[in-house]
């Protein structure tokens, strides 16, 4: 595939030549056993009620994008609510894993029946079933960015050498691998980043939320986000065209100050895919797939709170299979990430 990745001082660069860290030998892997059972503190009280029935009803768990647990709990309420509201007898308990790594763990150990970000789906794709892609604002995709200071001086990737570079969680698709992985292309020496330290520059990996926040209180020389949570601190003349037809987020640009400024985008990234473990044996788990590619704006509305704030993260699902998420699958590979058994 192509890369069509954007920088917003360099040439675009597809099928970029293979530099020295891409030809590094051994594979690297997360260790899902250890890291996965204490991650899994961020789903307490999960072990015994997760997929139980109780009376005529059905709790079904979904596990969300690690993050900031009360923003993205509050960002699906309207999802929860409407896949209440039309399936009879169901009962939907949304849970924010501390990290990625927790996702395939919980959903392994059926703690767990849906789960919705890539790289678990990627990790062990012969234990899930794929029900779709999040669709919002008309489209199924969504882009990786590299933020800075207007005044940082940093205009390009290049310029990140030395400095402080704040990333997601270390296997968020677009805060962390397709970031470590354009740096790489960049020419930067990311040592062993994203899963240890970088040479070129620094690395401190946290969250989406958190990697903004270091970025606009000082804490960083430049930041790595997904546009859902980076655009509304965009000028909006800053945007290229490409992000502007393809993303959902354009809408929020510079309504959150102060405004950083953007030196990459990446290619449109598909979102999230929404799967369930094969294990979960219930005729809920086609009903709710239904209700989901069902769904779209107006019908979700009567769900969202008076009080919501902010973009839903989710309309209606999307068709796909694990082939769209190829791009992904390739920096997986390209940075010696191996996620596991």
């Amino acid at each position: 595939m192509a890369d069509m990745t954007t920088d917003a001082s360099e040439e675009s660069t597809s099928n970029p030549e293979p530099n020295t860290n891409a030809s590094r030998l051994g594979r690297r892997q997360f260790i899902t056993g250890t890291a996965g059972a204490a991650t899994l503190t961020g789903l307490a009280g999960c072990s015994d009620v997760l997929g139980s029935t109780g009376g005529n009803g059905e709790t079904v768990t979904i596990l969300l994008t690690p993050d900031n647990p009360t923003d993205v709990e509050e960002e699906y309420t309207p999802m929860k609510n409407y896949l209440e509201g039309e399936i009879d007898g169901l009962a939907v308990d949304l849970r924010v894993p501390t990290d990625y790594s927790a996702v395939r763990t919980a959903l392994e150990s059926e703690q767990a029946e849906i789960g919705l970000e890539d790289v678990g789906l990627i990790s062990k794709p012969e234990i899930f079933d794929v029900m779709g892609t999040a669709v919002t604002g008309g489209t199924a995709f969504y882009f990786s960015m590299m933020l800075t200071q207007p005044d940082s001086g940093i205009e390009k990737r290049t310029d990140l050498k030395g400095k402080k570079v704040a990333f997601a969680d270390r296997l968020s698709t677009s805060g962390s691998i397709f970031a470590t992985y354009t740096l790489m292309e960049a020419g930067l020496d990311i040592g062993e980043a994203p899963d240890g330290d970088p040479v070129d520059f620094e690395g401190e990996w946290s969250n989406h939320d958190q990697a903004l926040k270091d970025l606009k209180n000082g804490r960083a020389d430049a930041c790595c986000t997904w546009s859902g949570n980076g655009m509304e601190s965009v000028a909006a003349e800053d945007i290229p065209q490409e992000v502007r037809e393809e993303d959902a987020y354009v809408d929020e640009a510079g309504t959150e100050e102060p405004l950083v400024k953007p030196i990459w985008w990446s290619f449109p990234i598909p979102k999230q895919p929404f799967y369930a473990r094969k294990s979960w044996e219930s005729d809920m788990k086609d009903t709710i797939e239904e209700a989901l590619h069902n769904a779209n704006e107006q019908k979700m509305e009567p769900y969202v709170p008076d009080d919501y704030e902010g973009s839903l993260p989710f309309t209606t699902l999307e068709d796909t299979g694990l082939d769209h998420y190829e791009p992904v699958i390739e920096r997986l590979d390209a940075l010696d990430i191996e996620l596991g058994n």
